[in-house]
């Protein structure tokens, strides 16, 4: 029997709730201010730290997650590898000398990259997709989910329409009987440009071999954790934005201490700070996320990792801890 008709997609994307741009109090004059007002720890004073792993040759049976700074990083299991938001053309701007990668944060480029069964996009934000790097990986690629109307910031890039599978919250695709991507809401918005909010954006639940991990993608705190953990959780492991957040927008970035009751509510055994360490998109000190993160965890008993840019985090094995950033 034939599927029937998806039914047509907004001309605008809304979160559950109430989203306001700015928090209350504050404008675009506010926003507008904080870049002329730059503190130097906004940048690291030495090179990152990273690990060099051979990811054409990596083979772990348990899942594994490789994390390539920011938003960007590879699920391996088992043969399998699922590529998340690459962005590996050292900007996360329209232009290559706007918002540049710290220093030895870039070491990881798409020559790297081995053939990906799967290749996940959060959204549209330039910190997220990368054109360049996506017309890269498309013939080493087989396939690409993405939320509802991503496709349209892809045009030009070639990749086939077979290739693509749009998804909206809580829709799923399966990659084979033992891998399972959903699409699950977040509070956010989207646009590469003046326009907001025509493609949509999400998290993810990725359920492979028996586990169950959560992709975060850009998210303010809401109820949907909530309900994302009623549903699917306990997770094995979680990778929560944790970055780029001020006091301006708090409704779609998470603070640090946020993450605690995220983790919580998404019952999630381990998690993981992603959305830092590599770009200065916000005024916090480079290195404040993960410190504040990791002492909220601690004070709480939260389980975390925080691996170097590089270094394989593998689910019941490896969880490194060091704070590297110090």
């Amino acid at each position: 029997m034939d599927k029937p008709p998806r039914p047509k997609p907004p001309k605008l994307f809304n979160n559950l709730s109430p989203t306001p741009q700015f928090g209350e109090g504050y404008g675009m004059f506010d926003a507008i201010k904080t870049i002329f007002n730059r503190p130097k720890t906004l940048k690291p004073g030495a090179e990152i730290p990273s690990v060099k792993t051979d990811l054409k040759s990596y083979y772990s049976k348990s899942p594994s997650v490789i994390w390539f700074g920011h938003s960007s990083y590879l699920i391996h299991a088992d043969g399998i590898n699922i590529l998340v938001d690459p962005v590996l053309s050292g900007h996360a701007a329209p232009f290559s000398f706007q918002f540049k990668a710290f220093n030895g944060a870039d070491v990881y480029k798409v020559a790297d990259m081995p053939n990906i069964d799967c290749l996940i996009l959060t959204h549209n934000h330039y910190d997220h997709l990368d054109r360049g790097a996506l017309k890269l990986l498309t013939e080493k690629t087989k396939a690409f989910v993405m939320p509802s109307q991503v496709s349209k910031s892809l045009k030009g890039l070639n990749i086939p329409k077979e290739k693509i599978t749009e998804l909206n919250w809580w829709e799923s695709a399966e990659l084979s009987p033992e891998i399972k991507i959903t699409a699950t809401p977040a509070r956010h918005f989207s646009g590469r440009g003046l326009k907001r909010n025509g493609s949509l954006w999400s998290s993810y639940v990725l359920e492979i071999k028996g586990y169950k991990l959560f992709l975060g993608g850009d998210s303010g705190y809401d109820t949907h954790f909530k309900e994302i953990g009623d549903k699917f959780g306990p997770f094995d492991l979680a990778l929560l934005e944790c970055g780029q957040y001020n006091v301006l927008w708090p409704y779609i970035h998470s603070m640090p201490e946020e993450l605690i009751t995220e983790a919580q509510e998404l019952k999630a055994k381990v998690v993981m700070p992603v959305h830092w360490g590599k770009f200065a998109l916000s005024n916090h000190p480079w290195n404040e996320p993960a410190e504040r993160f990791v002492t909220a965890a601690e004070e709480a008993g939260i389980a975390y990792t925080t691996p170097r840019i590089g270094e394989p985090v593998v689910l019941d094995e490896n969880y490194p801890t060091e704070r590297w950033w110090q």
